[in-house]
């Protein structure tokens, strides 16, 4: 590969960002525009990923699928070597996408106290997303919850370390078990945020983060084989997640035994020159978070391109550092069976116009109606 080929592979590409979607990720506005390069141009040497093509708007199973698989033929017949990109969704309580069924909230997971039915519910979660085409789920989130006033608390599990673990191991054995890697965020201490401020810094010393944060990443890595890691948006002790290579190496793959893919909090990248001031630039955040282990940028390209390649060019990132991301966004894409002879972006047990396909059968509805009963916690009033 040439080195803009390497590079396009460490990128996304974010087809629903604009329009009626509306903002779904912090500084959203500042980034996305309609006078950026064309489709054909980002797409010209391959692509890595792509954001969210189901996105926020109401299209149906059918039209996203085809919508999917239309993306998909063009990404492959744009550059020589035919790869195809990987297709993420987010799918906390459910596949985030039109008519597909709505889940408890992880709270009500936490609250039941049953990683089986999880699983259940995960695995029900993965077949509908893989039968739309969609290779990567943006879940589960396992940050214990410190602060009850922190604004995505209803997004975790629940304050006991075991627990979250236990529940959301399961969640990625069902996932996975459809055929569609889990993503484990928010690596790491995101719920911890000083006065439970999104985004805030992190205080918190070595002890209690081994304590409290890290079990249950180490769980859904070790018993639930974990394939993917999302770092969080914030510093800890002053250092920025998405920079830190003692955590993204040496703790999460050398201690934890990671072997997956790290792909980047949408413009976690940028954050690192925007909000974190640890870059002067875009080609500065690129090498600080490629050298500590982020393989891909999402949702959408600003410093793994131009400026990354200026920054090998000039020196300050060596190509073994690109060769080792590039290395895991391929294997990923070797074990999602994309890399195969004849591989289709539509799946086999999928009719080729999308006819038939249910996001909400009636066995998802039950599921989703016990889940919620077994949520329910009576308190004694003596």
């Amino acid at each position: 590969m040439t080195l803009e080929e390497k590079l396009a592979q460490l990128g996304s590409v974010w087809m629903g960002a604009g329009g009626d979607d509306g903002g779904v990720a912090p500084m959203q506005d500042l980034f996305f525009s309609h006078d950026g390069p064309s489709l054909d141009e980002l797409i010209k040497c391959g692509m890595g990923q792509l954001t969210r093509v189901f996105g926020t708007r109401p299209v149906t199973p059918a039209e996203g699928m085809r919508a999917l698989a239309a993306l998909q033929a063009r990404v492959m017949a744009a550059s020589r070597f035919g790869i195809p990109a990987v297709a993420h969704e987010e799918c906390l309580t459910g596949f985030a996408a039109w008519t597909a069924t709505i889940f408890p909230t992880p709270l009500a997971w936490g609250a039941s106290f049953d990683p089986a039915l999880v699983r259940d519910m995960a695995r029900g979660i993965g077949a509908a997303m893989h039968a739309v085409g969609v290779h990567q789920g943006l879940a589960p989130v396992l940050d214990v919850t410190r602060d009850p006033r922190w604004g995505r608390t209803e997004e975790t599990i629940g304050e006991d370390p075991y627990l979250v673990g236990s529940i959301g191991t399961g969640y990625v054995q069902g996932l996975q078990a459809a055929g569609v890697q889990a993503t484990l965020k928010h690596f790491a201490a995101y719920s911890a945020s000083r006065a439970g401020r999104n985004m805030a810094p992190v205080s918190m010393g070595p002890r209690e983060l081994a304590d409290v944060i890290l079990p249950p990443f180490e769980m859904a890595i070790r018993l639930g084989g974990a394939r993917s890691v999302m770092p969080s948006y914030v510093d800890i002790d002053g250092v920025p997640a998405s920079a830190d290579p003692e955590l993204l190496g040496a703790l999460l793959r050398d201690q934890l035994g990671f072997d997956g893919l790290v792909v980047s909090d949408y413009y976690a990248v940028s954050f690192l020159e925007l909000q974190h001031a640890v870059a002067a630039d875009p080609a500065g955040a690129a090498t600080l978070a490629l050298a500590a282990g982020i393989d891909v940028e999402l949702p959408t390209v600003r410093c793994y391109g131009d400026p990354l390649r200026s920054a090998v060019e000039d020196g300050d990132v060596a190509m073994k550092v690109v060769d080792r991301a590039v290395a895991r966004v391929l294997r990923q894409k070797f074990e999602l069976g994309m890399l195969d002879p004849g591989w289709s972006p539509i799946p086999d047990d999928t009719a080729p116009d999308g006819a038939h396909i249910d996001l909400d059968p009636p066995a998802q509805r039950a599921l989703a109606r016990r889940l919620a009963e077994e949520s329910v916690v009576l308190l004694a009033n003596d």
